[in-house]
């Protein structure tokens, strides 16, 4: 007994090293040009411990479920998303993280890992269980390695990038609903009852034109000369909404999101909401703010903060004269289009179409990760641009195999200014064993979004959207309806023959199962005859009687 209480003071007084880790959120809320405003909220975390030492025990703030996953896999950085919808670069501009439509995941491993896809493929089922998505389903029929398209985007301490420890993946079918939401906001330290994420309502967010979840994470430098690195987790909820749906121009916190703000996440050493104001054809004169922020910026005033400090609540919004009209100051440099060609169930083709209106040519990377159902030809990749065909820089093309991996087609180009380049290569249509085709095999075949990749000049400079560096567009998935059979067909067959067996069933059962006795007929006279029906009247009259 004297050992158990020594034991239990001593623990008492001993205090695990808890390694600094510091929470910031953030909203920022931008008008989009025509009827659409755009908001974005971001959540992050920075971390000075290591998660290979198994430090991820003493954390603070930084949700451990992470921690626990990238220290026991291995894990360099982390990119993950999930969206509906498209984004609309022509319109809308670029946003502050790019996604494809459905699930997209790609991670960089630590150049000391011995089986890079057995960890890639375990990283994906505990990242299905920890957002409750389909990432399970990623596997190498689904999975390249990028040679141009993705860089390190943090802090690394590599000799030289080696593109065997990246796997790329998509999930084009993949759809975010709450399942995916609840998961993802227990993983901030306030959950969903105070700060900024007290506002993402279920109901209001999956009602937009565009909604994307993601999570990033990489390492940061911790000093201003990078003696030391930081891991930082980012994550993030880019919506859309549309003015035809809130009925009016004029927006609030109530109208987005279904109600205002009622308390700060206490945790949080920073919390700030920017509203901009730029992207309108007329004066700051054309609205008016509900709420007066703390400070403005910009050289015009165009961005109006509000921090939340000790606000018990909280409901900004905006209202506009009749006389503004929403438009992109500037328009976008780059973006593209896909889309199928072809007829009949033979042969097609995917055409890439990429729009260069900046002054100068540019110099872009193509990805295309097509599954092994589609075969595509090398031989017929061609790229027109205004009419005159362009050779590309560099190719890197490695051949699908059916039912083991898919096609991966990585092309550098240079494109002409202020053209149109058209990049089509063509495929056969496969037949599929029936095992393998989904339960609705008649609503087609997924191919997922292109990755268009190129480093451009200024874009903006008047609004909170990132204007230079590395910028990376998304295409539309494509779908594809491939040879099927008429699965009905089966299900004919095995009624007619149920009923045929049913039908021949009663019969043979009764002839193999019954019991033949032979039986003596005998033959009665007419007196017998009349004798025996006199005794069965007389047998009744008796009966009658005695009732």
């Amino acid at each position: 007994m004297l050992i158990l209480i020594l034991a239990f003071h001593i623990l008492l007084h001993l205090k695990p090293t808890l390694c600094k880790d510091d929470y910031k959120e953030s909203l920022v809320i931008l008008p989009l040009s025509g009827e659409d405003i755009y908001t974005r909220f971001s959540f992050n975390f920075t971390w000075d411990g290591d998660p290979a030492t198994k430090q991820y025990h003493h954390t603070h703030l930084f949700p451990r479920a992470v921690a626990e996953i990238i220290g026991n896999f291995n894990v360099e950085e982390l990119h993950l998303s999930l969206t509906q919808g498209l984004w609309r670069y022509e319109t809308w501009g670029y946003p502050f993280r790019d996604a494809a439509p459905g699930a997209e995941l790609w991670a960089w491993f630590k150049p000391d890992t011995t089986d890079v896809d057995k960890n890639w493929k375990l990283l994906a089922n505990a990242l299905s269980g920890l957002l409750c998505a389909s990432f399970n389903f990623v596997d190498g029929l689904n999975t390249v390695s990028p040679e141009y398209s993705f860089r390190p985007q943090g802090v690394i301490d590599w000799p030289k990038v080696n593109n065997s420890f990246l796997r790329y993946s998509s999930l084009p079918r993949e759809i975010v609903c709450t399942e995916n939401l609840t998961p993802f906001t227990k993983l901030l330290p306030c959950g969903s009852k105070a700060g900024l994420s007290s506002l993402l309502n279920s109901g209001y967010i999956h009602n937009t034109k565009f909604h994307s979840l993601d999570l990033s994470l990489r390492r940061v430098c911790s000093t201003q000369e990078c003696t030391a690195a930081n891991l930082e987790l980012s994550l993030g909820v880019s919506l859309v909404y549309n003015y035809a749906i809130l009925g009016t121009k004029n927006w609030s916190f109530k109208k987005l999101f279904g109600q205002g703000l009622n308390s700060r996440c206490h945790v949080a050493s920073s919390d700030k909401i920017y509203v901009d104001l730029a992207p309108k054809e007329s004066s700051k004169q054309g609205f008016e703010l509900e709420v007066e922020p703390e400070t403005y910026l910009g050289k015009d005033n165009e961005v109006a903060v509000y921090e939340l400090r000790d606000r018990r609540f909280l409901n900004v919004g905006v209202r506009y004269n009749d006389s503004v009209g929403l438009t992109l100051t500037t328009p976008v440099k780059l973006y593209a289009h896909q889309y199928l060609t072809g007829y009949g169930q033979e042969r097609g083709g995917i055409v890439t179409e990429i729009y260069n209106n900046h002054w100068s040519s540019l110099d872009i990377v193509l990805l295309q990760n097509i599954p092994w159902y589609v075969p595509i030809y090398l031989h017929t990749l061609k790229a027109v641009s205004n009419g005159r065909t362009i050779e590309p820089t560099v190719l890197k093309y490695r051949p699908g195999k059916q039912r083991q991996k898919a096609y991966y087609l990585e092309v550098v180009y240079k494109l002409p200014p202020h053209s149109v380049t058209t990049v089509s290569i063509d495929f056969d249509y496969v037949f599929l064993k029936w095992q393998e085709y989904p339960p609705d095999a008649n609503h087609g075949f997924y191919i997922g979004s292109a990755v268009i990749s190129c480093v451009l000049p200024k874009v903006r400079d008047d609004s909170l959207l990132w204007s230079q560096g590395l910028v990376q567009i998304r295409t539309e998935n494509l779908v594809i309806t491939l040879p099927t059979p008429d699965f009905s067909m089966p299900y004919n067959v095995i009624c007619l023959a149920c009923t045929v067996v049913a039908l021949a069933f009663g019969p043979l059962h009764n002839t193999t199962t019954k019991r033949l006795i032979l039986m003596k007929k005998t033959r009665d006279g007419l007196l017998l005859k009349l004798k025996r029906r006199f005794l069965q009247k007389m047998a009744a009259n008796s009966e009658k009687k005695e009732e």
